[in-house]
Formats: structure tokens, C-alpha cells, sequence
């Protein structure tokens, strides 16, 4: 079973997408990426790991290396799946970054209309 890392952040309806994915599969692991009012709001069904950031308050490159950072030692597997259908470009440039600094390989996945988890 394989890691499931999301963001949780800006976009109309994109939570909803998240919860569904979450939902969808038996997760070794579940990471949630998000600022400050998605840790406050975002209600998952499951038990998660929760990164907190204010993406705003910082440069890209100090978000890379915050997230980097959070995530080292965290995620066992060789590869993880990886939604960021929710968030900003820049959140998903640290994001992306952070998890090829930390050797970890990545699918992006979504939940497709049955419920069931895809690999795009």
C-alpha cells in the first residue's frame, strides 16, 4: 500500500475530490499539506498526518525547504501517490520539489467517478 500525500489548500470543491480520494483506498499513510485554515477545516475521515504552512508568508524556495524538510524519514515507500488537484502553482512547485530532494518517486492520482483511485 502506498502513501497518499495531498494538498489542501485553495480551489472551489477540490476538498471534497481529497476526502473521496482518501476514502477510495487503505493508505499506508496519509499526508496532508495545508495552511492554517485547511488544518482547521479540512475534516478527513481517517486518521492523517498533517504539515502545516503559511505558503504566503514565504518564497518559494524557503517553502521547498520547510516541506523538505517535513517530509524526511516520513514515507517508507519507493514511490507515493500524489494529489494536488487542490492549491496554488507555488504550493505544488515545493511540493514536487520536496518529495525529489527526498528521493521519493510519485504517481498523481484522482478518484474517478465509481470511487475509485487513478492513476493519470
Amino acid at each position: 500500500m502506498p502513501s497518499l500525500i495531498v494538498n489542501v489548500s485553495t480551489g472551489k470543491g477540490t476538498w471534497a475530490e481529497v476526502n473521496k480520494l482518501i476514502d477510495a483506498f487503505e493508505w499506508e499513510k496519509i499526508i496532508i499539506i495545508t495552511n492554517e485554515f485547511g488544518k482547521e477545516n479540512f475534516k478527513p475521515r481517517k486518521p492523517v498526518e498533517i504539515i502545516c504552512f503559511n505558503s504566503d508568508a514565504l518564497s518559494l524556495d524557503k517553502l521547498t525547504k520547510k516541506i523538505t524538510e517535513a517530509l524526511k524519514g516520513k514515507i517508507a515507500d519507493f514511490e507515493a501517490a500524489l494529489n494536488i488537484a487542490s492549491g496554488t502553482g507555488k504550493e505544488h512547485m515545493a511540493i514536487i520539489t520536496a518529495l525529489i530532494k527526498n528521493g521519493c518517486g510519485f504517481k498523481l492520482v484522482s478518484v474517478n467517478e465509481k470511487n475509485e483511485v487513478v492513476d493519470l
